[in-house]
Protein backbone atom coordinates (compact mmCIF):
# COMPACT_ATOMS: atom_id res chain seq x y z
CA UNK A 1 0.00 0.00 0.00
CA UNK A 2 1.01 3.34 -1.14
CA UNK A 3 1.04 5.70 1.99
CA UNK A 4 0.74 9.49 0.57
CA UNK A 5 1.98 12.49 2.20
CA UNK A 6 -0.06 13.60 4.98
CA UNK A 7 -1.70 17.05 5.01
CA UNK A 8 -0.39 17.63 8.31
CA UNK A 9 3.63 17.99 8.76
CA UNK A 10 4.80 14.91 10.80
CA UNK A 11 7.57 16.21 12.85
CA UNK A 12 4.69 17.85 14.77
CA UNK A 13 3.13 14.43 15.68
CA UNK A 14 4.33 14.07 18.68
CA UNK A 15 4.49 10.19 19.82
CA UNK A 16 5.26 8.83 23.72
CA UNK A 17 6.18 5.50 23.93
CA UNK A 18 6.29 4.42 28.03
CA UNK A 19 7.51 1.24 30.19
CA UNK A 20 10.30 0.69 27.74
CA UNK A 21 8.74 -0.61 24.55
CA UNK A 22 11.28 -2.43 22.65
CA UNK A 23 13.43 -0.29 20.01
CA UNK A 24 11.63 -1.61 16.73
CA UNK A 25 8.31 0.77 17.80
CA UNK A 26 9.93 3.64 17.06
CA UNK A 27 11.77 2.51 13.94
CA UNK A 28 8.56 1.99 12.56
CA UNK A 29 7.88 5.14 13.60
CA UNK A 30 11.16 6.70 11.88
CA UNK A 31 10.96 4.57 8.90
CA UNK A 32 7.17 6.28 8.35
CA UNK A 33 8.50 9.84 8.59
CA UNK A 34 7.78 10.87 12.11
CA UNK A 35 10.56 12.16 14.07
CA UNK A 36 9.19 14.40 17.20
CA UNK A 37 9.37 10.68 19.33
CA UNK A 38 10.00 10.89 22.65
CA UNK A 39 10.62 7.68 24.90
CA UNK A 40 10.62 6.15 28.52
CA UNK A 41 12.09 2.90 30.29
CA UNK A 42 9.69 2.90 32.98
CA UNK A 43 5.88 4.45 33.53
CA UNK A 44 5.69 8.49 34.71
CA UNK A 45 4.61 10.17 37.63
CA UNK A 46 1.32 11.44 37.33
CA UNK A 47 2.39 15.13 36.79
CA UNK A 48 4.95 14.43 34.48
CA UNK A 49 2.68 12.20 32.50
CA UNK A 50 0.24 15.10 32.26
CA UNK A 51 3.14 17.30 30.74
CA UNK A 52 4.14 14.97 28.32
CA UNK A 53 1.05 14.12 26.68
CA UNK A 54 -0.56 17.60 26.70
CA UNK A 55 0.90 17.98 23.16
CA UNK A 56 1.05 14.31 22.81
CA UNK A 57 -0.71 13.01 19.20
CA UNK A 58 -0.10 9.05 19.74
CA UNK A 59 0.79 6.99 23.01
CA UNK A 60 2.45 3.78 23.48
CA UNK A 61 1.99 1.73 26.86
CA UNK A 62 2.27 -1.69 28.33
CA UNK A 63 0.26 -2.53 31.36
CA UNK A 64 1.48 -0.32 34.23
CA UNK A 65 0.31 3.69 32.68
CA UNK A 66 -3.86 3.95 33.48
CA UNK A 67 -5.56 5.77 30.70
CA UNK A 68 -8.78 6.78 32.47
CA UNK A 69 -11.01 9.75 31.78
CA UNK A 70 -9.06 11.90 33.91
CA UNK A 71 -5.76 11.34 32.01
CA UNK A 72 -7.19 11.97 28.70
CA UNK A 73 -8.62 15.16 29.96
CA UNK A 74 -5.04 16.48 30.55
CA UNK A 75 -4.26 14.96 26.63
CA UNK A 76 -6.60 17.30 24.51
CA UNK A 77 -4.49 16.37 21.17
CA UNK A 78 -4.51 12.37 21.38
CA UNK A 79 -5.34 10.69 18.58
CA UNK A 80 -4.29 7.14 19.32
CA UNK A 81 -3.14 4.42 21.81
CA UNK A 82 -1.14 1.47 21.16
CA UNK A 83 -1.04 -0.86 24.21
CA UNK A 84 2.03 -2.50 23.50
CA UNK A 85 0.66 -5.99 24.96
CA UNK A 86 -2.41 -8.41 24.23
CA UNK A 87 -4.41 -6.51 27.05
CA UNK A 88 -6.41 -3.92 27.17
CA UNK A 89 -7.51 -3.37 30.47
CA UNK A 90 -5.40 -0.59 31.63
CA UNK A 91 -7.48 1.49 29.36
CA UNK A 92 -10.82 3.29 29.85
CA UNK A 93 -11.81 1.79 26.04
CA UNK A 94 -15.56 3.52 26.71
CA UNK A 95 -13.72 6.87 27.48
CA UNK A 96 -11.30 6.80 24.70
CA UNK A 97 -14.59 5.53 22.09
CA UNK A 98 -16.71 8.57 23.36
CA UNK A 99 -13.86 10.62 22.82
CA UNK A 100 -12.84 9.42 18.99
CA UNK A 101 -9.59 7.65 20.32
CA UNK A 102 -8.89 4.42 19.01
CA UNK A 103 -6.92 2.04 21.21
CA UNK A 104 -4.73 -0.69 19.17
CA UNK A 105 -3.05 -4.17 20.59
CA UNK A 106 -0.99 -6.96 19.75
CA UNK A 107 -3.27 -10.02 20.51
CA UNK A 108 -1.07 -12.75 18.86
CA UNK A 109 2.57 -11.77 18.24
CA UNK A 110 3.44 -13.11 22.28
CA UNK A 111 1.23 -16.16 22.43
CA UNK A 112 4.50 -18.45 21.54
CA UNK A 113 6.29 -17.21 24.88
CA UNK A 114 3.88 -17.32 27.02
CA UNK A 115 3.19 -20.94 25.65
CA UNK A 116 6.83 -21.75 26.04
CA UNK A 117 6.60 -20.26 29.77
CA UNK A 118 4.17 -22.70 30.83
CA UNK A 119 5.11 -25.39 29.23
CA UNK A 120 8.46 -25.03 31.01
CA UNK A 121 6.27 -24.88 34.40
CA UNK A 122 4.47 -27.88 34.08
CA UNK A 123 7.43 -29.55 33.15
CA UNK A 124 9.71 -28.37 36.33
CA UNK A 125 6.62 -28.33 38.64
CA UNK A 126 5.45 -32.34 38.36
CA UNK A 127 9.02 -32.75 39.17
CA UNK A 128 9.07 -30.96 42.02
CA UNK A 129 11.79 -28.95 41.07
CA UNK A 130 11.14 -25.62 42.42
CA UNK A 131 10.51 -26.85 45.65
CA UNK A 132 14.62 -28.81 45.65
CA UNK A 133 16.04 -25.73 44.11
CA UNK A 134 14.97 -24.09 47.16
CA UNK A 135 16.02 -26.23 49.55
CA UNK A 136 19.46 -26.64 47.56
CA UNK A 137 20.24 -22.87 47.89
CA UNK A 138 19.87 -23.62 51.63
CA UNK A 139 22.17 -26.37 51.51
CA UNK A 140 19.31 -29.44 51.84
CA UNK A 141 19.92 -32.22 49.82
CA UNK A 142 16.14 -33.54 48.32
CA UNK A 143 18.05 -36.50 46.23
CA UNK A 144 14.39 -38.34 45.54
CA UNK A 145 12.03 -39.65 43.10
CA UNK A 146 8.92 -38.90 45.76
CA UNK A 147 6.50 -36.91 44.32
CA UNK A 148 8.45 -36.44 40.81
CA UNK A 149 6.51 -37.01 37.46
CA UNK A 150 6.72 -37.08 33.84
CA UNK A 151 4.44 -35.51 31.70
CA UNK A 152 3.50 -38.19 29.20
CA UNK A 153 0.13 -39.67 30.27
CA UNK A 154 -0.78 -36.54 32.39
CA UNK A 155 -4.30 -34.70 32.05
CA UNK A 156 -3.50 -30.87 31.39
CA UNK A 157 -6.58 -28.79 31.63
CA UNK A 158 -6.69 -25.78 29.68
CA UNK A 159 -9.75 -22.92 30.65
CA UNK A 160 -9.78 -20.90 27.87
CA UNK A 161 -8.75 -21.92 24.33
CA UNK A 162 -7.71 -19.26 22.35
CA UNK A 163 -4.57 -18.66 20.46
CA UNK A 164 -2.28 -19.49 23.64
CA UNK A 165 -4.69 -22.49 24.87
CA UNK A 166 -4.11 -23.91 21.49
CA UNK A 167 -0.91 -23.88 21.30
CA UNK A 168 -0.02 -24.65 24.81
CA UNK A 169 -2.07 -27.72 23.81
CA UNK A 170 -0.60 -28.82 20.48
CA UNK A 171 2.87 -28.57 22.47
CA UNK A 172 1.79 -30.64 25.09
CA UNK A 173 0.59 -33.35 22.95
CA UNK A 174 4.31 -33.47 21.80
CA UNK A 175 5.14 -34.32 25.27
CA UNK A 176 2.79 -37.40 25.36
CA UNK A 177 -0.37 -35.59 27.75
CA UNK A 178 -3.82 -35.85 27.10
CA UNK A 179 -5.80 -32.63 26.83
CA UNK A 180 -9.06 -31.28 27.35
CA UNK A 181 -10.59 -27.75 27.19
CA UNK A 182 -13.27 -25.56 28.52
CA UNK A 183 -13.71 -22.34 26.77
CA UNK A 184 -17.49 -20.36 26.79
CA UNK A 185 -17.65 -20.67 23.23
CA UNK A 186 -17.60 -23.61 20.86
CA UNK A 187 -13.86 -24.45 19.81
CA UNK A 188 -12.35 -26.31 17.22
CA UNK A 189 -10.66 -29.00 18.86
CA UNK A 190 -6.97 -29.24 17.83
CA UNK A 191 -4.93 -32.66 17.64
CA UNK A 192 -6.52 -34.71 20.49
CA UNK A 193 -7.69 -31.96 23.04
CA UNK A 194 -10.97 -32.50 23.89
CA UNK A 195 -13.67 -30.00 25.18
CA UNK A 196 -14.57 -31.13 28.53
CA UNK A 197 -18.11 -30.80 29.94
CA UNK A 198 -18.04 -28.09 32.17
CA UNK A 199 -15.35 -26.12 34.02
CA UNK A 200 -15.76 -28.02 37.65
CA UNK A 201 -15.61 -31.53 35.14
CA UNK A 202 -12.36 -30.08 34.27
CA UNK A 203 -10.84 -29.19 37.33
CA UNK A 204 -12.07 -32.72 38.78
CA UNK A 205 -10.26 -34.54 36.40
CA UNK A 206 -7.05 -32.61 35.33
CA UNK A 207 -3.69 -33.22 36.67
CA UNK A 208 -2.53 -29.24 35.56
CA UNK A 209 -5.25 -26.64 35.07
CA UNK A 210 -4.02 -23.55 33.14
CA UNK A 211 -5.83 -20.43 32.49
CA UNK A 212 -5.33 -18.42 29.43
CA UNK A 213 -8.65 -16.52 29.53
CA UNK A 214 -9.63 -12.43 29.32
CA UNK A 215 -10.39 -10.11 32.25
CA UNK A 216 -13.99 -9.58 32.34
CA UNK A 217 -16.81 -9.69 35.22
CA UNK A 218 -17.39 -14.01 34.32
CA UNK A 219 -13.70 -14.53 34.99
CA UNK A 220 -12.81 -12.53 37.87
CA UNK A 221 -12.56 -14.85 40.97
CA UNK A 222 -13.01 -17.96 38.56
CA UNK A 223 -10.71 -19.69 40.79
CA UNK A 224 -12.52 -19.45 44.14
CA UNK A 225 -12.52 -21.44 47.27
CA UNK A 226 -15.68 -22.98 46.11
CA UNK A 227 -13.91 -24.30 42.73
CA UNK A 228 -10.51 -24.85 44.78
CA UNK A 229 -13.07 -27.96 46.35
CA UNK A 230 -13.86 -29.49 43.06
CA UNK A 231 -9.92 -29.24 41.82
CA UNK A 232 -8.38 -32.56 41.96
CA UNK A 233 -6.31 -33.42 45.08
CA UNK A 234 -2.95 -32.83 44.13
CA UNK A 235 -3.32 -31.02 41.24
CA UNK A 236 -0.82 -28.38 39.60
CA UNK A 237 -2.32 -24.71 38.87
CA UNK A 238 -0.89 -22.08 36.61
CA UNK A 239 -2.19 -18.78 35.91
CA UNK A 240 -0.50 -16.84 33.40
CA UNK A 241 -3.59 -14.90 31.86
CA UNK A 242 -5.44 -12.12 34.64
CA UNK A 243 -4.28 -11.48 38.21
CA UNK A 244 -7.99 -11.42 39.27
CA UNK A 245 -8.71 -14.65 37.82
CA UNK A 246 -7.15 -16.76 40.91
CA UNK A 247 -7.92 -15.91 43.92
CA UNK A 248 -4.89 -16.04 46.00
CA UNK A 249 -5.76 -16.37 49.59
CA UNK A 250 -7.57 -19.31 48.13
CA UNK A 251 -4.69 -20.56 46.45
CA UNK A 252 -2.35 -20.26 49.48
CA UNK A 253 -4.81 -22.26 51.94
CA UNK A 254 -5.18 -24.65 48.74
CA UNK A 255 -1.13 -25.34 49.33
CA UNK A 256 -1.19 -25.21 52.60
CA UNK A 257 -3.70 -28.00 53.05
CA UNK A 258 -1.96 -30.24 50.23
CA UNK A 259 -4.70 -29.71 47.86
CA UNK A 260 -2.85 -27.98 45.41
CA UNK A 261 0.64 -29.92 44.82
CA UNK A 262 2.54 -26.72 43.39
CA UNK A 263 1.80 -23.62 41.26
CA UNK A 264 3.09 -21.05 38.86
CA UNK A 265 1.60 -17.79 39.27
CA UNK A 266 2.78 -14.82 36.52
CA UNK A 267 -0.21 -12.74 37.02
CA UNK A 268 -1.32 -10.94 40.32
CA UNK A 269 -4.44 -8.54 41.58
CA UNK A 270 -2.26 -6.29 42.75
CA UNK A 271 1.60 -5.76 41.01
CA UNK A 272 4.51 -3.67 41.96
CA UNK A 273 4.36 -0.10 39.84
CA UNK A 274 8.00 -0.22 39.44
CA UNK A 275 10.77 -2.70 39.68
CA UNK A 276 11.96 -0.61 42.85
CA UNK A 277 8.46 -1.38 44.54
CA UNK A 278 8.53 -4.59 47.15
CA UNK A 279 6.29 -7.51 45.78
CA UNK A 280 3.96 -8.63 48.43
CA UNK A 281 2.34 -12.00 47.98
CA UNK A 282 1.03 -14.65 50.51
CA UNK A 283 2.48 -17.25 47.75
CA UNK A 284 6.34 -16.06 48.54
CA UNK A 285 6.03 -18.79 51.26
CA UNK A 286 5.48 -21.28 49.64
CA UNK A 287 8.99 -23.22 47.86
CA UNK A 288 6.46 -25.57 45.70
CA UNK A 289 5.67 -22.26 43.79
CA UNK A 290 6.75 -20.10 40.90
CA UNK A 291 6.43 -16.97 41.21
CA UNK A 292 7.21 -14.47 37.84
CA UNK A 293 6.75 -10.90 37.62
CA UNK A 294 4.13 -10.56 34.42
CA UNK A 295 6.90 -12.23 32.43
CA UNK A 296 4.66 -14.45 30.16
CA UNK A 297 5.33 -12.47 27.14
CA UNK A 298 8.64 -10.93 28.11
CA UNK A 299 11.16 -12.16 25.39
CA UNK A 300 12.87 -10.12 23.05
CA UNK A 301 11.48 -12.41 20.11
CA UNK A 302 8.07 -11.35 21.49
CA UNK A 303 8.73 -7.88 22.54
CA UNK A 304 10.06 -7.23 18.78
CA UNK A 305 7.44 -7.96 17.40
CA UNK A 306 5.11 -6.51 19.30
CA UNK A 307 6.71 -3.40 18.96
CA UNK A 308 6.32 -3.92 14.58
CA UNK A 309 2.91 -5.21 15.35
CA UNK A 310 1.24 -2.18 17.34
CA UNK A 311 3.15 0.83 15.80
CA UNK A 312 2.33 -0.17 12.36
CA UNK A 313 -1.25 -0.09 13.29
CA UNK A 314 -0.78 3.47 14.69
CA UNK A 315 0.84 4.71 12.06
CA UNK A 316 -1.23 3.07 9.59
CA UNK A 317 -4.27 5.30 11.12
CA UNK A 318 -1.86 8.05 11.49
CA UNK A 319 -1.39 8.36 7.11
CA UNK A 320 -4.41 6.39 6.10
CA UNK A 321 -7.14 6.71 8.58
CA UNK A 322 -7.48 2.82 8.73
CA UNK A 323 -9.00 1.54 12.19
CA UNK A 324 -8.55 -2.04 11.14
CA UNK A 325 -7.92 -4.73 14.56
CA UNK A 326 -9.18 -1.48 16.88
CA UNK A 327 -10.49 -2.67 19.89
CA UNK A 328 -12.68 -0.04 21.04
CA UNK A 329 -13.63 1.42 17.89
CA UNK A 330 -15.46 1.23 14.36
CA UNK A 331 -13.25 -0.90 11.87
CA UNK A 332 -12.40 0.17 8.76
CA UNK A 333 -9.83 -1.38 6.00
CA UNK A 334 -9.02 1.55 3.64
CA UNK A 335 -7.40 1.09 0.40
CA UNK A 336 -5.10 4.41 -0.60
CA UNK A 337 -6.29 6.66 -3.36
CA UNK A 338 -2.90 8.67 -5.19
CA UNK A 339 -4.20 11.96 -6.45
CA UNK A 340 -7.32 12.11 -3.75
CA UNK A 341 -7.78 13.80 -1.02
CA UNK A 342 -8.80 12.20 2.52
CA UNK A 343 -11.23 13.45 5.53
CA UNK A 344 -11.79 11.78 8.15
CA UNK A 345 -14.76 12.67 10.56
CA UNK A 346 -15.95 10.90 13.73
CA UNK A 347 -19.23 11.61 15.32
CA UNK A 348 -21.85 10.18 17.88
CA UNK A 349 -23.70 7.80 16.30
CA UNK A 350 -26.72 9.75 15.69
CA UNK A 351 -29.43 9.63 12.83
CA UNK A 352 -28.48 11.85 10.01
CA UNK A 353 -25.19 12.86 10.35
CA UNK A 354 -24.29 11.31 7.18
CA UNK A 355 -26.68 13.14 5.10
CA UNK A 356 -25.47 16.46 7.00
CA UNK A 357 -22.01 15.57 5.91
CA UNK A 358 -22.30 14.93 2.05
CA UNK A 359 -24.35 17.92 2.30
CA UNK A 360 -21.29 20.12 3.14
CA UNK A 361 -19.62 18.50 0.10
CA UNK A 362 -22.62 19.19 -2.20
CA UNK A 363 -22.47 22.58 -1.40
CA UNK A 364 -19.26 23.07 -1.24
CA UNK A 365 -19.14 21.41 -5.11
CA UNK A 366 -17.33 18.59 -3.53
CA UNK A 367 -17.32 15.54 -5.64
CA UNK A 368 -17.22 12.14 -3.26
CA UNK A 369 -15.25 9.60 -4.91
CA UNK A 370 -15.40 6.82 -2.05
CA UNK A 371 -16.57 6.75 1.23
CA UNK A 372 -16.90 4.28 4.16
CA UNK A 373 -18.84 4.32 7.04
CA UNK A 374 -18.97 2.68 10.06
CA UNK A 375 -20.55 2.36 13.43
CA UNK A 376 -20.52 1.29 16.95
CA UNK A 377 -23.08 1.76 19.42
CA UNK A 378 -21.53 5.23 20.37
CA UNK A 379 -19.91 6.40 17.77
CA UNK A 380 -19.81 6.62 14.09
CA UNK A 381 -16.53 6.74 12.03
CA UNK A 382 -17.03 8.14 8.19
CA UNK A 383 -13.97 8.42 5.77
CA UNK A 384 -14.52 9.97 2.45
CA UNK A 385 -11.75 10.58 -0.78
CA UNK A 386 -12.80 13.35 -2.63
CA UNK A 387 -11.77 14.29 -6.31
CA UNK A 388 -10.16 17.97 -5.90
CA UNK A 389 -8.35 19.63 -2.74
CA UNK A 390 -10.72 20.20 0.58
CA UNK A 391 -11.55 23.76 0.79
CA UNK A 392 -10.99 25.57 4.23
CA UNK A 393 -14.74 26.20 4.23
CA UNK A 394 -16.19 22.93 3.52
CA UNK A 395 -13.29 21.33 6.54
CA UNK A 396 -14.30 24.40 8.98
CA UNK A 397 -18.57 23.25 8.22
CA UNK A 398 -17.68 19.68 9.38
CA UNK A 399 -16.39 20.67 12.69
CA UNK A 400 -19.94 22.64 13.05
CA UNK A 401 -22.14 19.60 12.28
CA UNK A 402 -23.78 18.53 15.62
CA UNK A 403 -22.73 15.46 17.25
CA UNK A 404 -19.13 15.80 15.89
CA UNK A 405 -16.34 14.45 18.27
CA UNK A 406 -12.98 15.28 15.75
CA UNK A 407 -12.33 15.27 12.00
CA UNK A 408 -9.24 15.40 10.31
CA UNK A 409 -7.78 16.12 6.94
CA UNK A 410 -5.04 13.60 5.82
CA UNK A 411 -4.06 13.72 2.74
Amino acid sequence: MTIQATSFDKSKIKVVLLEGIHPSAEKVFQNAGYSNIVTATKSLPQDELYSTLADARFLGIRSRTQVTPELLQHAPKLAGIGCFCIGTNQVDLKATEVKGIPVFNAPFANTRSVAELVLGEMILLLRGIPGKNAAAHRGEWMKSAVNSFETRGKILGIVGYGHIGTQIGILAENLGMRVQFFDIESKLALGNARAADSFLQLLETSDIVTFHVPETDLTKNMMDATAFKHLRKGAILINASRGTVVEIDSLAEALRNGDVSGAAIDVFPKEPKSNQEEFVSPLREFDNVILTPHVGGSTVEAQANIGIEVSEKLVRYSDNGSTLSTVNFPEVALPSHVGKHRICHIHHNEPGILAKINDVFSSNNVNISAQYLQTSDSVGYVVTDIDQASSDKAFEALKLIPGTIRTRILY
